[in-house]
Order: C-alpha cells, then sequence, then structure tokens
C-alpha cells in the first residue's frame, strides 16, 4: 500500500511537471525610470545659494506603491498591466531621481538626500508630496499632481513656503513602454518646478 502511494505521487509530480512544460508562464517586461532626464537640460539656477536637503521619502498614494505599472480605469477603477513590472518599486526611484533631477538644475554640491553628510550647511529642508500620478489610457495622458514644503533652517527661519503642481503628459502611444517614459518625463517637469519656486 505504502508503495503505491509513492508512486502515485511521483506519477502525480511528473504529469504536474509536464503540464507546466506545456504551458508556460507568460514572460514578464520589466522597465525603468532612466537616470538621464527625458528633455533638455537648462542651465543650473542656484537660486540664492543655500542648501537644500531633500526629505529621503516622498509621500505617494497606496496606489503607486506596487510593482506593476498601473492605468485608471473608469469613473474609479485601476487596472493592473499583467506582465508589465518596475524594474525598482516607484517608493524608490522617485525619490532618488528627484533628488538627481534637483541636482542638475540648482547646481553641484546644492542638493543633498536627508541626511546630508556631515560638515554641510543645510539652509533648506524639501519635503515633497505625490497626490496623484496615473495614467488615462482612454486620452493617452498622465496626469500628476504633487505639493511641496520647503523650509528654512533655524530659529529664525520663515514659514514653510507651500509649491503645488498639477499638469498632464501625454503619452506617444498606448503600450506600457510610453507610459513608463512618461513617468520619467512627469517627474523631470515636476523637479523643474520645484527648482523653479525657491528664492530667485
Amino acid at each position: 500500500m505504502k508503495r503505491r502511494l509513492i508512486l502515485g505521487g511521483v506519477c502525480a509530480s511528473t504529469v504536474l511537471l509536464a503540464a507546466c512544460a506545456g504551458n508556460p508562464a507568460p514572460s514578464t517586461r520589466w522597465y525603468e525610470l532612466r537616470s538621464e532626464p527625458p528633455g533638455p537640460r537648462p542651465a543650473a539656477r542656484p537660486g540664492d545659494g543655500a542648501v537644500w536637503e531633500v526629505a529621503s521619502a516622498v509621500d505617494m498614494p497606496g496606489s503607486l506603491d506596487r510593482d506593476t505599472l498601473m492605468v485608471a480605469s473608469g469613473a474609479a477603477g485601476l487596472q493592473s498591466l499583467t506582465g508589465h513590472r518596475w524594474a525598482e518599486p516607484l517608493r524608490d526611484s522617485i525619490p532618488r531621481l528627484l533628488v538627481s533631477d534637483l541636482a542638475l538644475l540648482r547646481g553641484e554640491g546644492l542638493v543633498w538626500r536627508a541626511p546630508a553628510p556631515g560638515g554641510v550647511m543645510v539652509g533648506r529642508r524639501l519635503r515633497v508630496e505625490i497626490v496623484t500620478l496615473m495614467a488615462d489610457a482612454a486620452q493617452r495622458t498622465l496626469r500628476i499632481q504633487a505639493r511641496w514644503w520647503l523650509t528654512g533652517v533655524g530659529a529664525t527661519a520663515a514659514a514653510p513656503a507651500l509649491g503645488s503642481a498639477d499638469f498632464r503628459v501625454d503619452l506617444s502611444d498606448a503600450t506600457p513602454d510610453a507610459l513608463a517614459a512618461a513617468h520619467r518625463v512627469a517627474l523631470w517637469q515636476l523637479a523643474m518646478r520645484v527648482a523653479g519656486s525657491g528664492p530667485a
């Protein structure tokens, strides 16, 4: 009896493996937000030359805390693009790229991700919140809404300066690759708005 059970288990495993081999899982396509800015790079605008320390995390809705690319669907729905995934979670790539883009836009040594290295005299602290970053497949646009707070450092610092942005980026086509590329364009344009909101 015991021998029959063992043989039966071996046969079942063989059938399962054969079935899996005959029906391979769909391949996964991976996407990344490239480090290089997607548009023309303007001359650095250091403003008053104050060093900015950017919060190490960006607040964002839970819908963005997914590995799969997402698009809006209907009045309030979300659709996951099965088989199309971010190589790096947005919660990690967005803060990294914002710091990198702001450093390009403001000038070398003027933007650091928190905590700033020892010896760096921080003049302002920046916190960013992504309210919306979602594509509308029907309209072929990606909408980004964001807010940010730029706070002075020290006892005499003024109240935080609040900035906001709400704009759309056109998708070149309806493919997931175009959707991923539009995310990078939106972040670059957001960084330009944030950099321009500081003191002249």
